[in-house]
């Protein structure tokens, strides 16, 4: 009862207060964590493949444990002065996993530069929320750009935190991010961390395996609730939600593109080089900076929906066990 209260209040301020940046977060120091970690790790194993293999998995093993045993001794802590404490730590804990909101506000923003016409100002805005080049990127690139990241994060910044927060409260909600943030950060497929970050890389696709088809039949229910074109996105998600590189990605992007009736994803160039890149869905019209607050709306009410589905499961969990 306790992690359900505390999941319902992160929820709620995180859809109230967002990611300001002047406000400490824990994910930061998990990326912190990884640099250093990264540092060490590669002083100590050997540059051949399986040293580089076998380093990035003792160093996603060692994250892990510290991410997730950190907030549990926290909250173990808390518990034994107050349940009102621990609550209300569990909650703020959770409140910093989510990034409903923030996603929202940093998407807004390429929106609102690219309806005053500043394509500077737009690349500026989308590069902080993208890892492709953007520099030469158009108006409808650039939407494009956008709207693929709110679609493609909505399984990995609200979808899959909130199931793993609902199965295990803040402490697994934390070792999900953990795997999630080094991804990010050492699952490339270039020479530096072809074989070191390989493990963090499969581990992230085996943790979102589960949670990001769950985000695309939500995402689905949200377009029938929203008015949007649930048919087409359900058509696009059977056919288009393979067409990506990593097995999860395109699950939520193809559900996208097809409510919206836009074709996303296609070649892209990251660090000077193009890479081919298969097309998700129909360009049945331009895709239009209109989109962009469309999408967040496909957000929003695939995070109420999983919401609900995480407190009914939770509160079937105690009626079961109590």
């Amino acid at each position: 009862m306790s992690n359900m209260l505390a999941l319902a209040i992160g929820f709620a301020l995180d859809l109230i207060f967002g990611d300001p940046h002047w406000m400490p977060h824990p994910i930061r120091l998990i990326g912190n964590l990884i640099s250093i970690g990264e540092q060490k790790v590669r002083s100590i194993f050997p540059r051949t493949k399986k040293g580089e293999w076998l380093g990035g998995f003792v160093l996603a093993i060692c994250i892990m444990v510290v991410s997730a045993m950190a907030p549990y001794m926290i909250l173990w802590f808390a518990g034994t002065v107050h349940i009102i404490l621990k609550i209300g730590i569990e909650a703020v804990m959770c409140y910093q996993i989510l990034s409903v909101k923030s996603l929202k506000t940093e998407s807004m923003k390429v929106y609102r530069e690219l309806i005053r016409e500043d394509l500077t100002g737009a690349r500026s805005m989308v590069s902080m929320i993208v890892g492709r080049d953007v520099q030469h990127l158009d108006q409808e690139q650039i939407t494009r750009a956008a709207v693929e990241t709110v679609a493609e994060n909505t399984s990995d910044g609200t979808v899959a935190p909130l199931l793993f927060m609902a199965l295990g409260g803040a402490p697994l909600g934390f070792l999900y991010k953990a795997v999630n943030t080094m991804d990010s950060m050492i699952g490339y497929k270039n020479d530096q961390y072809l074989y070191f970050g390989r493990f963090a890389a499969k581990l992230d696709d085996a943790v979102n395996f589960i949670p990001a088809r769950i985000a695309a039949c939500l995402m689905i229910l949200a377009a029938g609730l929203l008015k949007m074109d649930y048919k087409n996105a359900w058509r696009i998600f059977l056919r288009d939600r393979f067409n990506h590189a990593s097995p999860n990605s395109a699950q939520t992007e193809s559900v996208c593109a097809g409510a919206l009736g836009v074709e996303l994803a296609g070649d892209a160039y990251y660090f000077g080089t193009l890479y081919p890149k298969k097309t998700i869905g129909d360009p049945t019209r331009p895709i239009d900076y209109a989109d962009i607050p469309r999408a967040n709306r496909l957000l929003y009410g695939t995070a109420w929906l999983t919401f609900a589905l995480c407190i009914i499961g939770m509160g079937v969990a105690v009626w079961i066990l109590y």
